[in-house]
């Protein structure tokens, strides 16, 4: 995933600084180029050997350290950098770089880079909340680094608030989001649907399926990845939720209906990956849900096919993608409901095929536009997800 790519870590004095040895090895796993920066105040809480060892590569600490092949070694790590993570940032480092100080190893190899830069602060509530770091924040968002808010929380000292080094899988995740791909999509609105509508029966009971909203996830993750702005539109879902993107929670069919209504004229290309139930309760239970035979029968109605009117009122410069799931006569039904609902792709899969469907981490689908019929193999949902998405974009392009 980060194959090519280098990344750096400045790790400064902090009690989180051993969460850092968590992020390096992650990192390792994605096949990124991890360096490791630590300042003096650092290695009194985790060793360097530590970073070495997950790694591969020399842990850096003093400027002046002749025990690495021959190089201006701030500046050529500098040069090499495809993005610099400060993280824990004390309150001094961080005082340090928004003035422009550069007085140890991490503070020079900092200023050398032009590479982006994320700051991940990490101290005491009241020392993150002081104004005058609170202004040294700003002045580093003013030349361009990007600030990681702290979680909240109890601290190392007994206090609780704001001032934690977030999770470690959200530093990587800020990582991601800036180097993994080529920013194709940045400019782009995109928004998605993900999950399972629920429709209710009573109070207790409801009308829903098995989606678990992973490839609505793994749609918007990927587009957030190549810079899109992305709006989910979340039904009920069991995956992880991606992080840097807007959620709009809904319950109903008709609830996500009303969201689409209302987000769909802004967004560029609107992709309907939710698995939306058929039918509601046409009245309340008391009404129509009666007990026959040991069975309880109940008067249906269809919802809105949501899909079908995105069709009707889509601008000519909106792509919309829609998904069919089916049974059987996976294609005639597929470009059938491409015709009829006026959309610009379909992606369709059939759940009886072995890797497919709900619930899985891998998918096989066939992307059908009017000109094109693309099969794919099984492949995991992230990986699908970015097929979709180039697949978009070069239709949009032609």
């Amino acid at each position: 995933m980060l194959t090519g790519k280098t990344v750096v870590l400045g790790v400064t004095g902090s009690i989180a600084a051993y969460k850092m040895a968590n992020v390096a090895s992650m990192l390792v796993k994605l096949h990124a180029d991890v360096q490791v920066i630590m300042t003096e105040n650092a290695t009194n809480f985790i060793n360097p050997i530590t970073f070495e060892t997950l790694t591969g590569n020399k842990c850096l600490v003093d400027t002046f350290d002749r025990n690495f092949q021959y190089s201006v070694e701030h500046v050529s790590l500098a040069k090499k950098a495809d993005v610099f993570l400060l993280a824990p940032a004390s309150a001094d480092v961080i005082g340090k770089v928004a003035g422009g100080i550069a007085d140890d190893m991490l503070t020079t190899t900092f200023m050398a880079c032009k590479c982006p830069k994320l700051i991940a602060p990490a101290m005491n509530t009241n020392m993150y909340e002081n104004p005058i770091l609170q202004d040294n924040l700003k002045k580093c968002e003013h030349y361009g680094m990007q600030i990681i808010a702290p979680a909240s929380g109890r601290l190392a000292c007994g206090d609780v608030g704001s001032g934690k080094l977030p999770p470690e899988d959200e530093l990587v995740e800020a990582i991601l989001k800036e180097i993994r791909f080529e920013k194709d999509m940045k400019g782009l609105k995109v928004l998605i649907s993900a999950g399972a509508t629920c429709e209710a029966i009573d109070p207790v009971r409801f009308i829903t399926n098995h989606s678990t909203g992973k490839m609505g996830f793994a749609l918007a993750r990927v587009a957030m990845h190549r810079g899109a702005d992305v709006t989910i539109v979340k039904a009920s879902t069991s995956a992880p939720m991606p992080r840097y993107v807007n959620i709009v929670p809904v319950t109903s069919a008709q609830d996500m209906f009303e969201a689409f209504v209302r987000l769909a004229p802004e967004a560029d290309i609107i992709i309907k990956a939710a698995a939306v139930a058929d039918y509601t309760p046409e009245t309340v239970a008391t009404e129509k849900v009666k007990k026959k035979d040991g069975d309880f029968s109940l008067a249906l109605k269809r919802t809105t096919d949501i899909i079908a009117y995105l069709g009707q009122h889509k601008r000519p410069d909106q792509f919309l993608c829609g998904f069919s799931m089916e049974t059987e006569n996976m294609l005639e039904n597929s470009k059938q409901k491409l015709q009829k609902k006026n959309l610009d792709m379909i992606v369709a899969n059939n759940l009886k095929v072995a890797g497919a469907g709900f619930g899985t981490d891998t998918n096989v689908v066939t992307l059908i536009t009017e000109q094109e019929v693309k099969e794919l193999p099984i492949m995991s949902k992230e990986d699908v997800a970015c097929e979709i998405l180039t697949a978009i974009l070069q239709k949009r392009n032609k």
